[in-house]
């Protein structure tokens, strides 16, 4: 399952998020895999687009929860959208 995750770092916080993001590159733990992730320039704020099981990305965000406020919401493409509406329309 695909999830979207929007990060917002707060001015407490930005520098050390950065330094950890800078070392570490934010990697992905096991059953995690990075479709994307973007960064809105001159913000405090990025998203990252991921598919993972819901459990899985916990063990993602728990990794930065100290940091981050984190806004997380399940997504599906245009072609999964699709079939689901198909069925009712």
């Amino acid at each position: 399952m695909k999830h979207m995750i929007q990060w917002a770092f707060s001015s407490g916080t930005y520098e050390r998020g950065m330094k950890q993001f800078l070392e570490t590159g934010g990697p992905d733990p096991e059953g995690v895999r990075t479709i994307g992730r973007w960064h809105a320039p001159g913000t405090m704020y990025g998203f990252h687009l991921v598919e993972a099981d819901p459990v899985d990305v916990t063990k993602l965000t728990s990794q930065w929860a100290s940091l981050v406020d984190l806004t997380i919401t399940p997504v599906i493409d245009d072609d999964e959208a699709k079939k689901g509406l198909s069925a009712t329309f």
